[in-house]
């Protein structure tokens, strides 16, 4: 390896020739790695690009051997008679309306909780803030029995109920965690200021941190809505009524109704259900990466 005082050492001609090598192995590495990126993007694309062509076949093409990616006709008419077969449109607004509360609650009671592990001094504070993290732990499965026993002796089966209520009560402990390393990294310069020209604490937490912590509480809303859209267990358990299925349960409903049948309305169901995520992630992508970065900066 050339040190430093070797290349000062070295000639006009020769540091040119070393710089050449140099770019070269650069160029290598990064095309060597741009390739196994491609290459492996291709493959994990495979299934979606399966699913896309399936959502415009006749239904007896869809097990074709060997697989006919392009269809002899394009039958765009599978989406409309995909949401009209069953009441998807149903699946889909219940989706809606139970993920925009899951994330409202989710930003609303994380920055609340948050807030008082990051700026708060109290007694026992870091005890709890490990207490809470420990909770991550736990399978799901272990407490599955208590909180349906829970939601049942409030009489809330086959409502919406249990699956956004318990976000408006601190949400998640890792929406707690990475809202408070974001609020770490916030110079506390800025509380004392705010408490100079008289501000409390709540003043402080409205008017200055949740202003500051847009890129934080993106992410969050993005985790929450990626979470809520497309939660399964939880709809199968609580819900009974079909009118009240969300679109993860909807599209369970074309196997457990058709089920050797109806492939490409199943596809182009899946395909639909997966716009809204789409659409958010990349509205709020830049939002997204700057926050899961800034979180981790400070802790």
């Amino acid at each position: 390896m050339t040190t430093t005082a070797g290349k000062l050492a070295l000639t006009p001609a020769q540091r040119i020739r070393w710089w050449n090598r140099k770019s070269a192995r650069l160029r290598t590495r990064l095309w060597t790695s741009a390739l196994i990126l491609v290459v492996g993007s291709a493959f994990m694309l495979i299934p979606f690009g399966w699913m896309v062509s399936t959502s415009v076949k006749e239904e007896v093409e869809v097990f074709k051997i060997p697989i006919q990616w392009i269809p002899t006709t394009l039958r765009w008419q599978n989406y409309p008679e995909a949401v009209t077969f069953l009441p998807y449109g149903r699946f889909f607004l219940n989706s809606t309306i139970i993920s925009a509360l899951v994330v409202a609650g989710s930003v609303a009671s994380t920055a609340v909780v948050a807030y008082a592990f990051a700026r708060l001094r109290a007694p026992g504070r870091g005890f709890w803030f490990i207490l809470l993290l420990s909770t991550m732990m736990l399978p799901g499965e272990v407490t599955l029995v208590p909180t349906y026993l829970i939601f049942r002796a409030f009489k809330w089966l086959d409502t919406y109920q249990p699956l956004w209520v318990p976000y408006w009560f601190g949400g998640t402990p890792f929406f707690v965690f990475l809202l408070r390393q974001f609020f770490m990294t916030l110079p506390t310069e800025l509380d004392d200021a705010a408490r100079i020209d008289g501000a409390n604490n709540v003043q402080i937490f409205y008017k200055i941190l949740m202003p500051l912590s847009k890129p934080a509480l993106a992410t969050i809303a993005i985790f929450a809505f990626f979470g809520s859209w497309n939660a399964f267990q939880a709809p199968l358990i609580y819900l009974n009524t079909m009118e009240k299925y969300t679109v993860p349960l909807g599209l369970r409903f074309y196997l457990s109704t058709f089920a050797n049948s109806h492939w490409n309305y199943l596809m182009a169901a899946s395909l639909i259900a997966i716009v809204p995520p789409l659409i958010l992630f990349f509205l709020a992508q830049r939002y997204f990466v700057k926050g899961a970065v800034l979180s981790g900066i400070k802790g």
